[in-house]
Order: structure tokens, then C-alpha cells, then sequence
């Protein structure tokens, strides 16, 4: 499982999980943090395909070739992965189902003529409830960025609001009349709002059952129905195609009767409690992903009672030698004169931590973390090529 997120600064945050392949053998639900161990971690000042490849060649040769990855639509990921492919290091590649199913939308939606009179009328409808007797009534934030993953509340929230104003005429003064003055252009908006509900309610159905269960011939089964009740054709039968092409790599796996992991979920919760927990006001990039390794999976009392040993001076010892921005504000702050030292930072002072090497590379800039996830529960997926 595979991402990227950013923090203050430069840094940018590549994070590599590893989850057993019969996560959905083994247990009922969907993956979460506790299923998960933290293969390597990694902060640049950017990515690209090849920087990423080259990070996952490390890593395979460190803790082996993962049976797929899984990830979202990124182009930098997708073209690493090709690149390994074309080095002999190839691996499946399963899409996060979330992403698939907003590109999606976004691919058949993004275009249409109400679409951005919409988004418009929900910001003006929120100015208009907020700090009124009608708050509660206001629409529920969603990021301009990936914009699509959330649109679908937007929708149910305007079609809930859009129920409380029934056809007919309203009392002057009215709790009603106060309503339909905030309404703006949301009303001309209900042929668009059923449109894209059509569409997006059956798919978030199956996305439930995916993510539970994985996808397997069964799952695609329990899927039908709400696959049939997709209202755009053209959306119906790209989604469908992404299902056929999923499964060809869950037979592939030998995973198609027990369930393919299609959510990357886990890791987007991961960077969210990195960011939260132990940052301070500073979301400083390497200090968020020093971090990462330790709110995965389940700690053994040896673990923590290793940590508890470290002193201060070896914590020290070992996150001072990265870029640190509360560092850097500390000493730039009161001291005008060293300004320009921000420009002159030495490269190579990012973060790096890669799973534990039978034979270690004698190389400074890398901590390894001694993590084994052959030692995990359950059986393990052997596949044809040998790679686990």
C-alpha cells in the first residue's frame, strides 16, 4: 500500500504498508491500522516516477517483492511501477476503489453545465444559514482538492434541504419564507442534483462492500443489483470494467473466492494521525514520519519496553542529524543576519526509514526499523513467481 502527503515546507512524505494479501481470509472487516506494518518511509524535497522507483528497488531488495500494490491513481506511483516492471520487478497494481469511483464522477460530471452553478449555489447558500437561526441547516465542507471523493454530501445535503421547501406558498416571516430567501440557484439545480445521485448512491453502496469484504465473485455478486441501478450507462459500464479488470488480478493471486484489498483507506488514516499526534503547531514533514512506523500494527511489550530505554541524548542523537523546521524557526527568528542560511541547508537531510536488511548498507542518512512481516498471523500468499 502505497501514498504520498505532504507536511510544512519541502518535505513530501512517501509511505510504503504492508497488509496480508488474506487480510479478507482472515478477518471480516476492513482493513484498518492494526492490520498493517510500516515498510519504509521516506521524506524528498519532491518525487518523481523514477526517484520512486528507485526507493522501491531499495526496499525490494531489503524485504522483497510485495505480491501487488496498492494505490491510488497517481501518476508518479503508476509510472515507478512501470519502471520496476520494466526492470523485471514487476507486481500487480490494484486502484483504491474511493479514487476510481471519483474520477468516475469527476471524468462524466466535471463538464456538465450545472455543475459549477451548483458548487456556486451551495457557497452562497452557506454564507446565507451561517450565523442564523438556519446554521444547522449549512452544507458540509468539502476541499477544493479531490474535490470529487466528498461531492456525493453535497449532493445528499442539497436534496435534504431542497425536501424542506415543498411546492406551495409560505407564510410572510416564516421559518419557511426565511429558508427559501437562502435558497439562491439551488432549486434550478434538482434535475442535476437526481442525476448525479443516480450515479453516485449505487456506486458508494458497492464501495461499502468492497472495502468490507474485498472483491471477489461474490462481492461483485451482492453488487449487482446496485450495479444495474447505476443511471448513467456510460459510468455503469466503466465501472464495470475497473470490476473485470480487478478481478483478473485477484485470479491472478489466487484471491478472486476469498476477496482483493481494493482500499488504501488505512494509509490515508495514517498520515492523518501523524499529522495529529506528537507534531506540534510545526507540521514538520520528518518529524511527522518518524513518527508513522510506530501507529501501525499492534507493539509487543519487548517493543515497548525498547523504546522506553532510549534516552534523550540517543533521540537526539538520531533527529538531529534532519532538516527540522522548528529548528530552522528557532534559530532564523531572532537572528536577521542568518536568513540566507535557509537557502544553504545542505541536501540529503530528509528522513529515510527502510525495513531491516539482511545485509545492512553502511549508509548514514538511513535508519533501519527492525520490522518482519513474515512474522505476521495467518497464511501467507505464495504466488507462482516465488514473491510473497
Amino acid at each position: 500500500m502505497i501514498d504520498m502527503s505532504i507536511g510544512l515546507g519541502t518535505g513530501k512524505i512517501l509511505t510504503v504498508l504492508a497488509l496480508n494479501a488474506h487480510h479478507h481470509q482472515l478477518c471480516p472487516v476492513a482493513p484498518g491500522l492494526q492490520d498493517l506494518h510500516c515498510m519504509a518511509v521516506s521524506v524528498a524535497d519532491s518525487w518523481t516516477g523514477e526517484s520512486i522507483a528507485a526507493f522501491l528497488d531499495r526496499l525490494i531488495a531489503s524485504a522483497g517483492r510485495p505480491a501487488a500494490y496498492l494505490k491510488d491513481g497517481g501518476t508518479d506511483l503508476q509510472k515507478a511501477i512501470h519502471l520496476l516492471g520494466a526492470q523485471g520487478l514487476a507486481s500487480p497494481c490494484i486502484d483504491d476503489i474511493s479514487h476510481v469511483i471519483a474520477n468516475l464522477l469527476k471524468w462524466w460530471y466535471q463538464d456538465h453545465p450545472l455543475f459549477e452553478t451548483f458548487l456556486s449555489a451551495c457557497g452562497r447558500v452557506s454564507g446565507k444559514l451561517k450565523q442564523t437561526v438556519l446554521a444547522c441547516l449549512a452544507p458540509p465542507k468539502v476541499q477544493t482538492k479531490a474535490r470529487f471523493m466528498n461531492v456525493h454530501r453535497l449532493i445528499r445535503w442539497a436534496e435534504q434541504l431542497l425536501r424542506l421547501s415543498p411546492a406551495g406558498g409560505a407564510r410572510k416571516g416564516s421559518t419557511l419564507s426565511k429558508l427559501r430567501a437562502c435558497l439562491d440557484r439551488l432549486p434550478s439545480c434538482r434535475a442535476f442534483i437526481k442525476r448525479f445521485r443516480d450515479d453516485a448512491v449505487p456506486l458508494l453502496e458497492c464501495q461499502k462492500i468492497f472495502k468490507a469484504r474485498g472483491l471477489s465473485h461474490s462481492t461483485i455478486a451482492q453488487c449487482e443489483p446496485f450495479i444495474q441501478a447505476i443511471g448513467s450507462s456510460p459510468v455503469r459500464r466503466e465501472f464495470v470494467a475497473y470490476l473485470q479488470n480487478q478481478l483478473q488480478i485477484a485470479a491472478k493471486l489466487g484471491l478472486d473466492h476469498i476477496g482483493l484489498p481494493v482500499t488504501s483507506d488505512p494509509i490515508e488514516s495514517l498520515f492523518g494521525l501523524g499529522k495529529f499526534h506528537g507534531t506540534g503547531e510545526i507540521k514538520d514533514a520528518n518529524r511527522i514520519a518518524l513518527r508513522l512506523p510506530a501507529l501501525c500494527g499492534t507493539p509487543t511489550r519487548a517493543e515497548a519496553e525498547q523504546v522506553i530505554k532510549i534516552s534523550v541524548a540517543e533521540e537526539q542523537q538520531i533527529t538531529g542529524r534532519f532538516t527540522s523546521l522548528v529548528k530552522q524557526r528557532r534559530e532564523v527568528l531572532p537572528h536577521p543576519d542568518r536568513l540566507e542560511s535557509l537557502s544553504t541547508e545542505q541536501a540529503g537531510t530528509h528522513l529515510e526509514l527502510i525495513a531491516s536488511a539482511k545485509n545492512r548498507e553502511n549508509n548514514g542518512k538511513i535508519l533501519y526499523i527492525p520490522i518482519s512481516y513474515k512474522e505476521t498471523h495467518g497464511p501467507q500468499l505464495q504466488c507462482q513467481t516465488g514473491h510473497g
